[in-house]
């Protein structure tokens, strides 16, 4: 039984993958929160109906579905109305993007130089990227320029960054896109049941695979008075996984407060570590304003599949290259944004299963992984 959460005991209930080794990439995927399964298992009796039909076991699945939006809206703090599930965090971003075209009839997109490649893709080809800091924190001046065209559809400002943890400036970007009259886009999937949401959004990302919720469920929430029209049809709703994502958001939500507590403190002495252990080593991001659970690190001389493969051999499971990208490994658009080093680069992103040991056993064997790489390639 575990003890108490402090810096040393995961959250109640939530051990690391079984079968992996220790777990590290929380910001891609959180393993399965254990009150998903049971809210799943436990809709899948009543819930399997389609909701949208008006007999009996359509009605279940119907009072289902929405006791879910509303618990899922009262965790966000909006109404349920304004609450639309989707099929996953992606396909939420290019709900928002399309719907607003749509709805403005315009097309121009200004978007941060770091969101997800899900809100680039969606943005296309004539949208306008605003620079960051060495940091990745937003340019405010460039953002208040690009707004300034009666091109603009939308802007897109991501709550916190997903591959360095760098938190945005949302409020005082809200304030420059209600200056200019444009809607403004929160991608939050990192921040949803992590930490508090930013204000002034109008449309609002969320992906339940990023809790512990199940990988095909996602949250679009659209303010009301904002001009915003679905794209396309809402097609089947696969109401289990919908109960459990809500389910999971509510539980991660509650133990918020103090995992952020032990997941700061634990990334805090990551980056003391690594900067001491590790030679010609560059911890990026925010130093302080910050996600709890995310730190990246970029290692001069080291490339970095190799050092991702060298890592998952000795039993932990991380991410390098592109977050967005990491089949290919191809260099990071967010690093390369920021003017940080793109090569050999590590994110560790901590979730609920994730000890003080694990940790430390992870810093025990990081510097020696990298001093037998850089002296295979013969420096």
């Amino acid at each position: 039984m575990h003890g108490p959460p402090g810096l040393g005991s995961p959250c109640p209930g939530r051990d690391n993958v079984a079968g992996v080794g220790v777990y590290l990439d929380s910001a891609t995927a959180v393993p399965p929160h254990p009150v998903a399964r049971q809210a799943f298992l436990a809709a899948a009796d009543d819930g399997w109906a389609d909701p949208g039909r008006l007999y009996t076991p359509s009605r279940r699945a119907r009072q289902l579905l929405d006791a879910a939006r509303e618990s899922a809206a009262g965790v966000l703090g909006v109404r349920p109305d304004e609450l639309h599930f989707t099929a996953g965090g992606t396909d939420a971003v290019r709900r928002a993007v399309a719907g607003v075209r749509r709805s403005r009839d315009r097309r121009v997109v200004v978007h941060t130089a770091v969101e997800h490649s899900a809100v680039i893709k969606a943005a296309g080809d004539d949208a306008v990227s605003v620079p960051v800091s060495r940091t990745g924190v937003v340019d405010l001046a460039a953002l208040e320029s690009a707004l300034d065209s009666p091109e603009v559809a939308l802007a897109a400002v991501q709550s916190a960054n997903h591959e360095v943890g760098t938190v945005q400036p949302v409020a005082a970007a809200a304030e420059l896109c209600a200056a200019a009259g444009v809607p403004l886009l929160v991608d939050a999937a990192q921040s949803v049941g992590r930490a508090p949401l930013p204000a002034g959004w109008s449309l609002l990302a969320g992906s339940a695979r990023k809790w512990g919720g199940p990988a095909g469920v996602g949250l679009l929430a659209v303010r009301k008075g904002t001009r915003w029209e679905s794209p396309w049809d809402e097609g089947a709703t696969d109401v289990p996984a919908v109960v459990a994502a809500a389910a999971s958001l509510r539980a991660v939500a509650e133990e918020a407060r103090s995992e952020s507590v032990r997941q700061r403190a634990l990334v805090d002495e990551i980056r003391r570590t690594v900067a001491a252990t590790v030679p010609d080593v560059e911890v990026v991001g925010e130093p302080d304003e910050r996600l709890p659970h995310i730190v990246t690190f970029s290692c001069l001389y080291v490339d970095g599949e190799v050092l991702l493969h060298a890592l998952d051999r000795a039993g932990f499971a991380v991410s390098s290259g592109s977050a967005c990208t990491s089949d290919t490994l191809q260099p990071s658009h967010v690093l390369s944004a920021m003017g940080v080093l793109t090569h050999g680069n590590v994110r560790v992103s901590l979730h609920g299963g994730v000890t003080a040991d694990d940790v430390r056993r992870f810093l025990a064997v990081l510097p020696g992984l990298v001093a037998d790489i850089r002296a295979e390639a013969g420096l």
